[in-house]
């Protein structure tokens, strides 16, 4: 799990750098290949490792979209990119799951099970975006378009 934390952290914040100091006052510059000890090679292999796992996750249509990135942070920004948009886009797609929440009924010639299925989508797209909405208020919204008989 440690591990698995890890590379999480080199999605995120991208890979590791190995630098050393020179000058007086003392600059960090990156090292050389050859200037490598065994744990800088660790911590790089790191990013080799996180950027091997995204690429098994994806297809051939993903794959040419992230295939010049260099690390792990810039093929998961890439892919966060192409599904959810920039900011403005993905708020608009917020906004636009939001309305069909707010407006959602069941329609006349539909089950209950397909309707469910239906309001579901719709929720799983919103807290995939990052918006949820309480269990109590979707419990009353899904009682409040079922048909009365």
């Amino acid at each position: 799990m440690v591990e698995d934390s890890e590379l999480w952290d080199v999605i995120c914040d991208g890979p590791f750098v190995p630098t050393k100091n020179l000058g007086d006052p003392a600059v960090a510059i990156p090292k050389t290949r050859k200037e490598f000890n065994d744990v800088d090679r660790k911590a790089i292999e790191k990013n080799f490792r996180a950027k091997k796992i995204l690429v098994c996750g994806i297809g051939p249509d993903e794959y040419n979209r992230i295939s010049v990135c260099q690390s792990a942070k810039e093929i998961w920004e890439a892919l966060q990119t192409a599904h959810e948009g920039t900011t403005e886009v993905k708020q608009s797609k917020i906004d636009i799951l939001t309305t069909e929440y707010e407006l959602f009924r069941m329609k006349d010639d539909e089950s209950i099970q397909d309707m469910h299925t239906r309001f579901t989508s719709i929720i799983n797209e919103l807290h995939f975006l990052g918006e949820t909405i309480p269990k109590n208020k979707l419990v009353r919204k899904i009682l409040s378009v079922l048909p009365s008989f």
